[in-house]
């Protein structure tokens, strides 16, 4: 139980810095849970049957290859898991008439997101212990709600766009590249040091997403209506 704790509290602060950060008009605490569940479940699923169907296409002969750690990081891990939130928010979130601002597209997918990283982190933590707990709690926790924050950013503008096939897959593309960038240098850790371009990585997708939310909360459409009540 002490385990899952420390695999679920740097979940829950993002959760709830994201919910803070929502300043005009919260999201039903229920579609959030909803949405959180559906990322933990059914992401993972997504997840699992991509992983199966790659490990056939393409699979790793060879670890100290570059070239197809590179693969595995963008094709293979990056694209599965960023695929399988993107669904989610796509099929689920961004279809309910809750979802009527462009921030809430960096909610919903930052949820999922959150659901997805808490199975993975546990399943991580129960398996390596407090050690793994916090080193995950500072590095591929926050790096997967930079990956939904800069997704949603383009899934809340496509809701409230003629572009939404586009701003939508830009939302997907970014996610993934992130992700797969993240992964590639910590993937090809037998070339010494390179494992900090995975920081490097991080870093700017933390600039970027700050950037995002910014951007998403001076464009509410609720931030006039809510200045006038107070």
């Amino acid at each position: 139980m002490e385990l899952i704790i420390y695999a679920l509290a740097p979940v829950a602060v993002i959760i709830l810095y994201i919910y803070l950060k929502d300043k005009y008009e919260k999201e039903p605490k229920q579609l959030l849970l909803i949405s959180f569940l559906l990322g933990a479940i059914v992401s993972i699923i997504i997840t699992t049957i991509l992983y199966r169907f790659f490990d056939l296409a393409l699979p790793l002969t060879n670890s100290l290859s570059v070239l197809q750690q590179f693969v595995q990081a963008f094709f293979v891990v990056g694209f599965s898991e960023e695929l399988s939130k993107y669904l989610v928010v796509l099929l689920f979130a961004q279809r309910h008439k809750a979802f009527n601002e462009p921030f809430d597209g960096i909610v919903y997918a930052v949820m999922v997101s959150m659901g997805f990283a808490a199975t993975e982190n546990i399943l991580y933590v129960m398996e390596s212990g407090p050690t793994t707990a916090l080193l995950r709690a500072f590095t591929a926790i926050p790096a997967h709600a930079t990956f939904g924050i800069l997704m949603g950013y383009f899934m809340g503008k496509a809701k409230f766009s003629n572009n939404r096939i586009l701003l939508n897959l830009s939302g997907l593309v970014l996610a993934v590249l992130f992700h797969g960038a993240y992964d590639f240098f910590l993937f090809i850790d037998f070339i010494p040091g390179i494992w900090i371009g995975a920081f490097v990585s991080l870093i700017i997708g933390v600039l970027l997403s700050r950037k995002a939310i910014k951007k998403h909360q001076l464009a509410s459409r609720f931030k006039n209506d809510l200045e006038v009540k107070s």
